[in-house]
């Protein structure tokens, strides 16, 4: 599954959970970085309006889908991918990373909550060896020295997995960044998934999940912060339906 915006073209090309694990577990392997994206709704709407963004998702070696839109839109466009939340792979990609012995980092959200979050993952994942928690300031620029400092870091330390909890774009401005300043560390974004671990925010209950109503209940959870997100989104539905409709017709 693919989307276009002006020349940027921007795909997904992790169809399902297994071969997302399957791609990490190679990289691992080989001791090889990667940046890691989960695409979503909210994103394609900031990825129309900001040519940086597109420039940082282009850089992004492992895209797969996180929201139910994007899957349904893939079937419309019969490039069928399934959904892969970011916050379901945390616990998976760090038991895979004591598998293989791979140092880890967790940079985000805040240092009470990547304390919890360190705590369940070193539960989840036993032998996990996590040896960096980085929660940067407010307003924290993935384009500074700062951050140009946290990488650095992450590459001394050997860090081979880094879990981003900074919110789009910023995660994914950070893991672009970071392809070049810290080569050989995995960068996987995963927005509020750490915080779902340490409980600092709560996640839709599975049935939610299931009916695929998870962005109603985010939505009235914070509506004076989400509204107007959950709106935008819903704004350039009927142009992605009709792009999708269009790469269906490219593919007969």
């Amino acid at each position: 599954m693919e989307f276009q915006f002006d020349t940027a073209r921007i795909g997904v090309n992790l169809p399902d959970r297994q071969s997302v694990l399957t791609a990490v577990r190679d990289r691992f392997e080989r001791r090889q970085g990667f940046a890691l994206a989960t695409i979503n709704l909210d994103h394609l709407v900031k990825l129309a309006r900001s040519p940086a963004f597109r420039q940082a998702y282009a850089a992004q070696d492992l895209v797969c889908a996180d929201g139910n839109p994007i899957v349904w839109l893939s079937r419309l466009a019969r490039r069928p991918v399934s959904l892969v939340p970011g916050s379901d792979l945390v616990i998976p990609l760090a038991r895979l990373a004591a598998e293989t012995g791979i140092r880890v980092a967790l940079v985000g959200t805040t240092d009470a909550a990547l304390d919890a979050a360190a705590a369940r993952l070193r539960y989840e994942a036993p032998g996990l060896s996590i040896v960096a928690t980085i929660a940067p300031p407010m307003g924290f620029d993935p384009d500074g020295e700062p951050a140009a400092a946290i990488l650095s870091d992450l590459a001394a330390r050997d860090v081979g997995l880094c879990f981003l909890a900074l919110g789009a774009p910023r995660q994914e401005a950070l893991a672009a960044r970071g392809r070049s300043l810290a080569p050989a560390t995995g960068f996987a974004s995963i927005g509020a998934g750490l915080d779902f671990l340490a409980g600092s925010q709560q996640r839709a209950p599975q049935w939610v999940r299931r009916i695929a109503m998870e962005w109603a209940w985010r939505m009235l959870s914070a509506p004076r912060r989400l509204v107007s997100r959950y709106a935008a989104c819903a704004a350039i539905l009927p142009g992605q339906a009709a792009a999708a409709l269009a790469l269906r017709r490219r593919t007969r």
